[in-house]
């Protein structure tokens, strides 16, 4: 996130006003005070302590470390204060058939060889009839199965450099660190409730809020992170949003907190169930559950008696029932107004996507900062990365869905026969032809997410790169051998991660929720 304006001053934003908190609220507030510093922007951020928010999840993407990286904020700090795990991947279990289960780690798998990529040599070993299993060669798989975590190597020859990591903490304790971080900044921040909103008659951009208590607040750019509510973008601007519910079916989720049964995982677990799916997010202190799912095939009572049957430990608290629809704003910025978060649009809590596109916005927006009048080719461009975001991560998640041999429930069978975007249909016919993974710059998931799903739910290639049959067939079973071998070797001398936690992050028990 970098920004050098050449704007004039008679031109130049001033005033930013946030409306809304919560994740979205918080992080746009932390990163616009921090980054945008220079500018000697007023940033107001609008709240009422009477309306709740919307949790955007508690298991984060490893992108989330380079936005905190940027803002200047302690790591170990902000695990301890937001109860936080570290994260290497997701387990999913029983979505390629029941009794099967894979991780989706944050790293790679194997190392190229003779400059191809390794799984076109585990689909050469598949093909020839060895037992082959890929969590073997990838080293977060094999830590995060086993308890283990340290961070990665800086040195990229080292097997201790193929991962990432990202965070599994608290969402609300999260939102109210970057309160604090963001008040430090000159962020003001002003309760109340939004009664009206002000639009100048001639270009239709906002010129102001008015709450509950009759207190104006004026400005040049508003953001609206209001949630699902979409009190600016949908509510005073009439923004569309596409809906992708015929892709992304599930549409309701009941939550409950848990007591932690034995050390925390490094990883997350989503479990397909006969309607959805339920994840299980391990944090210091308590596990996070909830059973996603299609109220078309089953009612809320089912879904929640199912999550209960399934939490591990005694409860803490009582099932809190969400409703959301997966889509997409048809434009997240229009007129003066950027939204972020859930009024931008909201993609099904799978593969824990919610704050990644929250930071993808922020970032962008940032990157495109504009001048009072919010310029055409300024938020065209930033519509188009959002557009590509939001699709590429709809894609990921529809694979999951698509890629299953399940025909025991009615909610399956729909989803092994729906029909899927294009975009996602030319992937999948790549990689089933060639294994090869359709490349991109733009796009939270890259090569490895993608052989994860294709190889975890049993899509295996026709067809491999023609270079990697080029190795002897008696020399195959070594080079597998040898990569297999060092990687354990490596996961042997990691720490375990509730040890890790304790020498370098505990949260302070006084203060545990």
């Amino acid at each position: 996130m970098t920004y050098s304006p050449q704007i004039g001053a008679e031109n130049a934003v001033r005033r930013v006003v946030i409306v809304g908190g919560g994740t979205a609220g918080w992080m746009c507030a932390a990163a616009i005070g921090s980054v945008l510093s220079k500018l000697g922007l007023s940033i107001t951020l609008v709240e009422s302590d009477a309306i709740g928010t919307v949790g955007v999840g508690e298991a984060t993407l490893p992108h989330i470390r380079f936005f905190n990286q940027k803002l200047g904020i302690d790591e170990n700090a902000l695990m301890a204060a937001t109860q936080a795990t570290y994260k290497l991947g997701i387990e999913f279990k029983n979505w390629g058939n029941i009794d099967e289960s894979y991780i989706h780690p944050f790293g790679d798998f194997g190392v190229p060889i003779n400059r191809v990529p390794f799984h076109h040599y585990i689909t050469r070993a598949i093909q020839s009839g060895q037992n082959i299993d890929l969590d073997e060669y990838s080293l977060p798989v094999m830590a995060a199965r086993r308890g283990k975590f340290t961070l990665p190597s800086m040195d990229m020859s080292s097997v201790m450099s193929t991962y990432g990591y990202a965070y599994q903490f608290d969402a609300t304790l999260y939102a109210r660190f970057l309160r604090k971080f963001s008040e430090d900044k000159g962020v003001i921040r002003q309760e109340g409730k939004v009664t009206s909103v002000a639009q100048d008659p001639e270009s239709g951009f906002i010129t102001s809020v008015t709450l509950e208590s009759g207190t104006q607040i004026d400005g040049d750019i508003f953001v609206d992170c209001t949630g699902f509510r979409g009190l600016l973008i949908e509510q005073t601007l009439n923004v569309d949003f596409d809906d992708w519910s015929e892709y992304l079916p599930c549409n309701r989720a009941v939550t409950v907190g848990s007591e932690p049964i034995g050390p925390a995982g490094p990883y997350t677990r989503a479990t397909a169930k006969s309607a959805g799916w339920q994840w299980r997010i391990p944090l210091q202190h308590r596990i996070g559950n909830g059973y996603v799912y299609a109220s078309d095939y089953i009612s809320d009572d089912e879904a929640a008696a199912s999550l209960l049957e399934d939490v591990d430990g005694p409860l803490r608290g009582e099932p809190r029932h969400l409703r959301f629809k997966s889509g997409a704003r048809k434009a997240s910025w229009n007129k003066n107004c950027v939204a972020i978060g859930l009024s931008g649009g909201f993609l099904e809590p799978l593969e824990s996507t919610g704050i990644y596109l929250i930071q993808e916005a922020i970032t962008n927006f940032i990157e495109l900062f504009p001048s009072r009048d919010c310029p055409d080719p300024e938020r065209d461009e930033y519509n188009r990365i959002m557009d590509l975001s939001f699709e590429r991560v709809r894609d990921f998640l529809i694979l999951h869905y698509v890629a299953t041999q399940r025909t025991d429930s009615a909610f399956w069978r729909y989803c092994k026969d729906m029909s899927i975007p294009d975009s996602l249909q030319h992937k999948m016919d790549l990689f089933k032809s060639s294994g090869r993974v359709v490349s991109y710059e733009l796009g939270a998931f890259k090569f490895p997410s993608w052989l994860a799903v294709y190889y975890g739910q049993g899509i295996v290639p026709r067809n491999i790169d023609p270079v990697s049959a080029h190795m002897p067939e008696t020399a195959l079973p070594g080079e597998l051998s040898r990569l297999k071998n060092m990687i354990s070797g490596a996961v042997n001398k990691m720490p375990n991660h509730t040890d890790y936690i304790a020498e370098n992050c505990a949260a302070d028990p006084s203060e545990v929720m």
